[in-house]
């Protein structure tokens, strides 16, 4: 067994900026790790589990290479970087670089999207596999969604008894389904003959198209669009249908969200991850994540949703809720910070007010996701998660309400509703 994860690449991502200015998105810690660890822990855990190998058009980065090499000596399993030489689509990696996935006689291979978190089912996705004594079929990990945002996603149509996709439209303009597709997939190797097919098929329609200025590349394959389309109702690809969590990371709002659930999973998987209230410590409601090294006054209070990074400072009656604080972030004496992302090394004054609008998905609705909301509505920003760049520095007594703060800013005065460039 192999897994791939697709991490995309540096014009990606910009739904996430001013974040993913300073670190590639799927380093971005999520609950106090990089996002796509999360991943990597689940595929380790998957026995058989070979290689890992993380695929992407990222130029081969400090940051990225640190974190492999932990990685592996955290998880004990080979993790390697294969870099694209441009963006090829979700299918067009795993196509180019398919002699290193089978190389060691792989089986089969998970490949997952680095920007969801999820619960990750892999083993049950293996089992349900050979329950359905198909050796050869492929399985996409499905959940439902209601009706109006299953628009927004890959739309599964499948055979209640068998599970086998019937029919699969990406994005549909009308309602085709409610189960929708989780961008976690259990291939074997013939999938690459399908993507071939389709790799020829694009070569073939170039060479008519010979006036197409040579922009297009045959290599760039959609899996969802250029390859599941096909293969729906051919009777080799079923759909496995979770009830764990699951969620997109697309804007820095939702990795607010996708932190929370993950917190609330630690609770089960990594309850040493969860900080504890102790006497003499910061008051704790709900689940909180807090480095060994971040110092934390005793008067603070923290939570719920909160997750507090490497060497963070934060000062006496402050109070933090539903936000990330990352690394070397200093909050003074009596700061509040609410729905926020507050950047790498900023500096929040006294009694400062820093609060955002959480886009969270309805809490009556079982089956709602969270809305990949635009930045602004009818020539407005929308309100949203506040997000501070890295090294932002804001003064004591004002209030930050609802905006974005590029890197290197010193504000001077209470802003709200704006982007501050």
């Amino acid at each position: 067994l192999k897994a791939v994860i697709l991490i995309g690449g540096p014009q990606k991502g910009t739904r996430f900026r001013p974040l993913s200015f300073e670190v590639p998105k799927p380093l971005f810690p999520v609950a106090g790790v990089p996002m796509v660890q999360h991943h990597i822990e689940a595929c380790a855990k998957v026995p058989g589990m070979k290689e890992i190998l993380l695929m992407g058009f990222y130029q081969p980065h400090e940051a990225l290479g640190r974190f492999l090499v932990s990685a592996q000596q955290e998880f004990k399993i080979p993790i390697r970087y294969l870099q694209e030489y441009a963006a090829l689509g979700t299918g067009g990696g795993i196509y180019h670089f398919r002699d290193q996935i089978l190389s060691g006689g792989a089986e089969a291979f998970f490949v997952l999207n680095a920007d969801v978190c999820s619960e990750f089912p892999l083993q049950e996705m293996l089992e349900f596999r050979q329950r359905h004594g198909d050796a050869h079929g492929f399985v996409i990990l499905g959940t439902t969604a209601n009706r109006t945002q299953a628009l927004n996603y890959g739309c599964i149509v499948a055979n209640a008894d068998t599970q086998e996709v019937q029919h699969y439209v990406e994005k549909p303009s009308t309602f085709v389904s409610e189960i929708i597709n989780c961008g976690i997939y259990l291939f074997t190797p013939a999938i690459f003959q399908h993507i071939g097919e389709v790799f020829q098929r694009n070569q073939r329609e170039l060479v008519l198209e010979e006036s197409s200025n040579g922009w297009q590349r045959a290599e760039v394959i959609r899996l969802e669009q250029d390859v599941f389309t096909v293969l729906a109702g051919s009777g080799k690809l079923y759909v496995y249908k979770t009830d764990g969590f699951w969620s997109q990371i697309k804007s820095a709002g939702s990795a607010i969200y996708a932190s929370r659930l993950y917190l609330n999973q630690y609770s089960k998987s990594h309850p040493e991850r969860l900080a504890q209230n102790k006497p003499g410590g910061p008051v704790i409601r709900g689940n909180v994540y807090i480095h060994p090294t971040a110092s934390i006054d005793s008067t603070a209070v923290l939570g719920p949703n909160v997750s507090i990074g490497e060497g963070v400072t934060v000062g006496a009656g402050v109070r933090v809720r539903e936000s990330i604080v990352l690394h070397g972030a200093s909050l003074h004496d009596h700061t509040c910070v609410l729905n926020t992302i507050v950047g790498w090394d900023s500096t929040i004054g006294r009694w400062a007010r820093v609060e955002g609008t959480p886009s969270d998905p309805n809490p009556n609705d079982p089956y709602a996701k969270i809305d990949s909301e635009t930045l602004f509505r009818d020539g407005r920003l929308t309100p949203s998660i506040t997000i501070l760049g890295c090294s932002v520095t804001i003064p004591a007594e004002v209030v930050i309400l609802n905006s974005i703060v590029l890197p290197h800013k010193e504000l001077s005065r209470s802003y709200k509703n704006q982007i501050i460039l």
